[in-house]
């Protein structure tokens, strides 16, 4: 019987296959959580589980956090608690994909699964934050309407992303995504525009719960941040996808 790779040989392994970062690939996704999705890959694949296995107990993780968002109290040890099961959730998240390409390449149905449960986080996450700021907050109803919006934005941006991306595939005439090859300074800025739209910096912001003037600042910053983006994006991306052929 053959002993499988140990975990740092498995980790190098998907390190050296690593799929190089496009330019709209948000910074904490890249830097941090596709690291971390490599640990648990590799873990995983030791562990002879599958890709929609990590993607349900990646689900999990991240169903508990905004469970005790909109259920618990906030408090400093809760905050901590959320914080990490929602970074583990999503590095369980990037880890899935990369557990299918140590196994050989992934399925239909589990490519499914995992965009059905992306779906269900990018509305969820705000939907938790509504029901914690009514029942803990003390903020004034004026505020509610802002993770409401912020689920019309993320949810937008969400398909809008998936459908570009996968109209690009099926036309040859479409755009691959390129690779960030720009300069250090423009890729720092151009990284840093897309802060607000990385959900790992939102799972990071839930440190600030117990705080709600810091939280709602930085909330609505986040928010601010992803709606610009999108108000930007969309037209680029229909005039992109109006080039395309019948």
């Amino acid at each position: 019987m053959t002993t499988p790779p140990s975990v740092t040989a498995t980790i190098r392994r998907l390190a050296s296959a690593q799929k190089p970062a496009t330019k709209g690939s948000p910074p904490y996704s890249v830097l941090v959580n596709r690291r971390l999705g490599r640990v648990f890959a590799a873990v995983a694949f030791r562990a002879g589980l599958t890709p929609n296995q990590v993607s349900l107990v990646s689900g999990l993780f991240t169903a508990t956090g905004l469970a005790l968002v909109a259920l618990v109290q906030p408090t400093v040890p809760v905050a901590v608690a959320v914080t990490l099961l929602l970074v583990v959730g999503y590095g369980l998240d990037s880890a899935d994909g990369q557990l299918a390409r140590l196994r050989g390449g992934g399925s239909p149905a589990g490519e499914w699964l995992d965009h059905v449960l992306d779906s269900a986080k990018a509305t969820a996450v705000h939907l938790a934050v509504l029901i914690g700021w009514f029942r803990f907050s003390g903020l004034s109803d004026a505020w509610l309407l802002l993770p409401l919006a912020y689920v019309v934005v993320d949810s937008t941006l969400f398909f809008a992303t998936w459908i570009t991306e996968r109209m690009r595939k099926e036309n040859p005439a479409g755009e691959a995504p390129r690779t960030d090859d720009s300069s250090g300074p423009v890729r720092l800025v151009r990284k840093l525009l897309l802060l607000p739209t990385d959900y790992g910096v939102l799972t990071l912001v839930m440190l600030t719960l117990p705080f709600t003037a810091v939280f709602a600042a930085l909330y609505g910053l986040m928010f601010a941040g992803t709606a610009l983006f999108v108000a930007a994006a969309l037209p680029k991306w229909f005039l992109e996808i109006s080039r395309f052929g019948r």
